[in-house]
């Protein structure tokens, strides 16, 4: 019985470690898998392991990807003269679900944020000038997130950006600042990304 106890502690202590589960959530969700047949609890195990060993991230655009590239960066039908620029996957994945843009993406993986450690050269900056530099765009839409550290990204990228012949916009505020793109709602993307206005 030692044993198990042991075990059932060290899967709450793992439980967790996740995102938004406290102690208590992570106890009922321990005690739910021990409830559910063994073939169900397995396959949460077997879904965790296949995403830890068959997803990266795509070689073009930084999105999720069980292949070299993603689906999007595939898709024949996207307008490869505008490309959307998002902090994360989970930001990209609101857009789509949103359906407001049919252009391509690229993902930061995170923003620059200095008081955490988190300069330029730990996101996919340089990747994202050196697209601009062999593609053929017309527009980048910055839609990193509306709080300090993404306009900050955003601001630096345009700079970045500054001697291609492009023309650099932002998503208009519908989206209040300090909110999070994957937790606004689709109307509201879809004014945003209607509304953008150029960065200057």
């Amino acid at each position: 019985m030692a044993q198990e106890s042991s075990s059932i502690n060290e899967l709450i202590d793992q439980l967790g470690r996740l995102p938004g589960i406290g102690r208590k959530s992570a106890e009922r969700l321990a005690y739910h898998l021990l409830r559910v047949s063994k073939g169900e609890a397995l396959a949460l195990s077997e879904a965790i392991r296949n995403v830890r060993e068959n997803v990266r991230y795509c070689s073009e655009c930084f999105n999720l990807s069980e292949g070299p590239l993603c689906s999007i960066c595939t898709d024949l039908s996207r307008d490869t003269s505008l490309l959307c620029i998002v902090e994360q996957p989970r930001d990209l994945m609101a857009m789509e679900q949103a359906g407001v843009f049919r252009g391509l993406y690229h993902v930061l993986l995170g923003r620059i944020a200095p008081l955490d450690g988190i300069g330029p050269d730990q996101l996919t900056i340089d990747e994202l000038v050196e697209r601009v530099r062999k593609g053929n765009f017309s527009e980048i839409i910055m839609a990193t997130n509306p709080t300090v550290e993404g306009d900050g990204s955003a601001l630096y990228i345009t700079n970045q950006l500054a001697d291609f012949p492009v023309q650099v916009s932002r998503l208009a505020r519908g989206i209040t600042t300090g909110s999070v793109l994957e937790h606004t709602n689709r109307e509201i993307l879809a004014d945003a990304m209607s509304g953008r206005q150029r960065m200057h």
